[in-house]
């Protein structure tokens, strides 16, 4: 489904009120992974959706010939992804060289969540043990989480209000998994009903944590610039999702988030950002289709594409920091490396950090 912006906004006009960030004095000190221990294969999900598959004349191994998600992650128990995520934040400390009471900022950026209150960052802020002086909350943005929370974090740190932050993301999607199957499952579903859910089965677990400190106490850090960011928020019935499932407009959210990431790319190279030649690029992982589309909307060498979606699928914000800390042992001092994704809404960001 395509759809359009309201006939009192234009795309151009309403970019005014999206930001183009640069920092001034903000690195990455850590960027760590905790890994959901049990593998699911994506057969498996083929072996139990069997006789729907043959009662709608659907193939097997869809999973991965078209979306390239050959497994993804779980862990043991659903509510893991909040130690997982406290994990992750220690081995970014460690990394980092820098004590938990040194943090001023923890910010989660999961989609997942036990309860509407209190925040999940709490429950992190406290398996960690920071500081009673460290702020703490969380941010939800769909995939772009994490994304935002650097901005925020690298504003507040620019601003001289903190000198380090922690950002975390533990996600947990066995859940929607299950109820997804089982809803794949019932009688009298239809070829169209399967396929607007098909893409929930892409998705998977995981945590990752990020530090940000002053780059001036740091010069070993990985220098963050900032980025820029854009709202096509019209769009935000194209995908709507909690633990019961996860319904989406597959063609419409795809080819209104590629106009969203065209438009945003070309407003970056107006603002004088230069992202046509990065060595690295870090989107947000879903599926080859959607890396596809990226590599055509935007006109990036594909082959400087990390990817992780094909052993994880798509672990939602989590998703960016992971594959950075995957692709990390690769990268050289000096390298440029672009994170980006579009989160459901639709919002888009886009940050540059040197290694």
């Amino acid at each position: 489904m395509k759809l359009e912006p309201p006939s009192s906004v234009s795309m151009r006009n309403a970019a005014s009120a999206n930001s183009n960030t640069r920092h001034a004095n903000v690195a990455l000190l850590g960027i760590a992974e905790a890994v959901a221990p049990v593998e699911v294969a994506s057969r498996s999900f083929d072996e139990r959706l069997s006789d729907t598959l043959k009662k709608l004349s659907l193939p097997r191994g869809l999973l991965e010939r078209v979306a390239g998600v050959s497994a993804k992650r779980n862990w043991e128990h659903p509510t893991d992804y909040i130690e997982g995520a406290a994990s992750a934040g220690r081995e970014a400390l460690a990394q980092a060289g820098i004590p938990a009471d040194r943090i001023g900022l923890l910010i989660n950026a999961s989609v997942s969540r036990e309860a509407l209150e209190p925040s999940v960052a709490v429950a992190v802020h406290d398996s960690i043990g920071l500081g009673s002086a460290a702020m703490n909350f969380d941010i939800t943005n769909a995939c772009l989480g994490f994304v935002n929370g650097v901005t925020v974090a690298a504003s507040m740190i620019d601003a001289g209000q903190i000198d380090y932050a922690l950002i975390v993301a533990g996600e947990d999607m066995s859940r929607v998994q299950e109820a997804t199957v089982a809803r794949l499952n019932r009688n009298g579903i239809s070829r169209e009903e399967y396929l607007n859910e098909f893409a929930t089965l892409t998705l998977g677990s995981g945590a990752a944590a990020a530090v940000l400190g002053r780059a001036d106490l740091h010069p070993e850090g990985h220098r963050i610039h900032g980025g820029i960011s854009r709202a096509a928020t019209w769009n935000h019935e194209l995908c709507v999702g909690d633990y019961e499932g996860m319904f989406t407009d597959t063609r419409g959210l795809l080819s209104n988030g590629m106009q969203l990431i065209s438009e945003a790319w070309d407003e970056a190279h107006e603002n004088e950002w230069d992202w046509r030649h990065m060595d690295h690029y870090v989107p947000h992982q879903v599926s080859n289709v959607h890396v596809d589309a990226l590599t055509s909307a935007i006109g990036i060498d594909a082959t400087r594409i990390a990817k992780t979606y094909p052993e994880l699928g798509n672990v939602g914000p989590a998703s960016v920091p992971i594959t950075l800390a995957r692709r990390a042992p690769q990268m050289k001092p000096g390298d440029r490396i672009l994170c980006l994704g579009v989160g459901s809404g639709l919002n888009t960001a886009m940050v540059e950090i040197t290694w």
